[in-house]
């Protein structure tokens, strides 16, 4: 699974990198420390990668996106608790990439709303047997990121979500990050993980006038993880409320 990770992309640098348009609203800020988040939980705002066409113009050429969505994806039939407001549901921070093709939440964000979730990494827990308490267990954080400390992508699924109720009411946008079968060195810490998407699939992934090839969502072979590491880090990381770079420190277990 994946319920916390760190990112310290800058939106504005990210847009030229990838000749994309910033619709975050934040291209007119240079520096990287307001941008930094080194423990991202669901519900907060996340960057997202997408590919659409210019409002109003479906014919020309889509182009790259960046958006703030709403981490914890709300489908489009969700009621309102309030005006404005979606009642809360189930969690859904993450989808299981080999279901979320016939999953009423996901399926039609499989088809014609996929996105990229670009990150530096993502934390997950060793569970073992805790050697100083009798018949408990230890949690022991890991984080996992390219070792030459370069940008994951990570695939996800976005919805746009309105109350019906209001006229004229603001789209909220949320999304998920797809899980799969974890592979290589990562299955000593974790059964499954996010499903990384390499460069080379971007233009199919993204797509959006055509669904998914379905082999997108298979489990990806060890070689496209060869370069993820994981590490010890702090418990700190535990807390939500602990928000700093030394959650990315390695310490000794």
């Amino acid at each position: 699974m994946c319920g916390r990770y760190a990112t310290t992309t800058n939106p504005g640098k990210l847009a030229v990198e990838l000749d994309a348009v910033d619709e975050t609203g934040s291209e007119n800020d240079s520096s990287d420390t307001g941008f930094a988040n080194y423990n991202v939980a669901p519900t907060n705002r996340v960057l997202t990668v997408v590919e659409r066409h210019e409002h109003g113009h479906p014919d020309d050429d889509p182009k790259l996106r960046l958006r703030r969505m709403r981490w914890g994806l709300i489908p489009v039939w969700t009621k309102a608790a309030e005006p404005g407001i979606p009642e809360k549901g189930k969690p859904l921070f993450n989808a299981r990439a080999d279901r979320a093709a016939t999953a009423p939440s996901f399926r039609d964000a499989v088809k014609y709303r996929r996105c990229l979730v670009p990150m530096d990494g993502w934390y997950e827990w060793l569970v073992e047997p805790d050697a100083t308490k009798k018949g408990k267990v230890a949690k022991q954080p890991y984080f996992m990121a390219n070792a030459d400390g370069s940008r994951l992508y990570m695939a996800g699924l976005w919805s746009v979500w309105r109350d019906k109720s209001l006229e004229n009411a603001d789209p909220l946008l949320s999304c998920t990050i797809l899980t799969t079968d974890a592979v290589g060195d990562l299955t000593r810490i974790h059964d499954r993980m996010p499903l990384v998407m390499p460069r080379a699939h971007w233009d199919a992934w993204l797509d959006p006038d055509h669904p998914a090839p379905a082999e997108l969502l298979e489990t990806p072979t060890p070689d496209v993880v060869s370069a993820i590491v994981a590490r010890p880090v702090s418990q700190l990381v535990n807390s939500v409320r602990n928000n700093g770079p030394e959650l990315l420190d390695a310490v000794t277990n």
